[in-house]
């Protein structure tokens, strides 16, 4: 139940997170926003909740699951009824501002990730994280219910119907969540416990990998609006559905790739998953007729990146210090997020106005991920001692740091 209800938490922080993306081309419409303008947008909150989970991660290994999934979910109910009302007076500045502290809801991530493991033992926690990770999900339902909510109920509704419902969620954590038993506050200093955690060589090469596949998933489900209606002229409700359809895929394919991962080494997982991510991007290129074909092609792409989240934190579940696994996955999932930053700016500096095509940024993600294709099987070992005993740091126990 602990499980379920964290992937919840997750789902419903995830869609605040993402409820600017899907009105994105709404508010660039109604206020004249350039392609630049309206990718800073998006690009905003996925900033805040990336540098966001390098803090949450070592809280969550002090204070637990139970508070920080309580205080994430509280402290983003403001910020999304704030980005409402400015939406509503059609500021840009505001939009901009209250969009940085939405960015609050998109730290969830790097508290799920030791709640989950330590209620799983290690065998399971490919599964674990990798269920806990499906919390996707609340991407494809800003992307799907946000545009149609706005049509049925209006923009401020909407935004106040999403705030319930973070409230709603944060009396469920009071009354029926649980740190696992196994769970141990770690009261070690933060700051020597995250530059120990920044010495480690799992952390980098991980949020190397994550912030490819992590990065990639964010930046399209929420640049993919703005995308499908430019390429294809499609409203922002057609756009939405197709952009939930993206996410689902990803979603679904996350638990899959955790899965695999239980069974057959993560760095298989991970290879299959830069391997179709490059060439998905390169038939995007070709701008594949809608719907089938392009329909076809984004949701590989999306099997493909969702597959990789779930190989990749498997993988630093596996090779983690136990101590230490909050702070690694809070630098990784800060990676992570900084990796779906810095796409949809590039998108939007590099569209060809003359073409009407992404060609440029598109081809910058087969690059990316046909590098991290060979480092991934170059330079990384298929089968490595658990724990991070390869890894040439430790964290220090209690008595050293003392």
């Amino acid at each position: 139940m602990n499980l379920a209800l964290a992937t919840w938490v997750s789902a419903i922080n995830f869609w605040a997170w993402n409820m600017i993306g899907p009105l994105s081309t709404t508010y660039a419409g109604d206020m004249s926003l350039s392609s630049s303008e309206a990718s800073m947008l998006v690009a905003t909150p996925i900033l805040v909740g990336a540098l966001g989970r390098i803090v949450i991660g070592p809280l969550t290994d002090r204070y637990g699951g139970r508070i920080m999934f309580i205080a994430i979910t509280v402290a983003s109910i403001l910020p999304v009824i704030a980005v409402g009302f400015a939406g509503n007076a059609g500021s840009y500045p505001l939009l901009l501002v209250f969009g940085f502290f939405l960015g609050i809801a998109g730290t969830i991530f790097a508290v799920g990730i030791p709640f989950a493991n330590n209620w799983y033992d290690a065998s399971r926690r490919g599964f674990a994280t990798g269920v806990f990770g499906a919390g996707m999900v609340g991407t494809a339902l800003s992307a799907f219910f946000t545009p149609r909510f706005v049509n049925w109920f209006g923009l401020l509704a909407t935004h106040f119907i999403v705030a319930i419902a973070l409230a709603a969620t944060a009396v469920l954590c009071v009354t029926l969540m649980r740190n696992a038993p196994a769970f141990t506050p770690n009261t070690e200093p933060v700051v020597p416990k995250f530059l120990a955690a920044c010495k480690l060589r799992v952390t980098w090469e991980m949020s190397f990998l994550y912030a490819i596949v992590f990065g990639g998933f964010v930046a399209f489900s929420n640049y993919l609006p703005t995308y499908i209606k430019t390429i294809y002229g499609f409203s922002a409700v057609d756009a939405g559905t197709r952009t939930a359809a993206f996410a689902l895929a990803a979603v679904v394919a996350r638990p899959i790739g955790g899965a695999l991962s239980d069974r057959i080494p993560p760095k298989y997982v991970v290879l299959a998953s830069f391997a179709g991510t490059a060439v998905t991007a390169a038939i995007a290129t070709l701008k594949p007729a809608p719907d089938l074909w392009s329909a076809t092609d984004f949701i590989a792409m999306a099997i493909f990146l969702g597959i990789g989240t779930g190989g990749v934190f498997a993988w630093v579940a596996r090779r983690s210090p136990a101590k230490s696994v909050g702070s690694v996955t809070g630098i990784v999932a800060a990676a992570g997020g900084l990796g779906g930053y810095f796409p949809p700016l590039v998108m939007g500096a590099t569209y060809d106005f003359v073409d009407n095509d992404y060609t440029v940024g598109l081809l910058l993600l087969v690059a990316t991920a046909i590098v991290a294709l060979l480092y991934t099987l170059l330079m990384l070992k298929t089968r490595e001692p658990a724990n991070g005993a390869e890894s040439g740091a430790t964290i220090p126990s209690k008595k050293e740091s003392q």
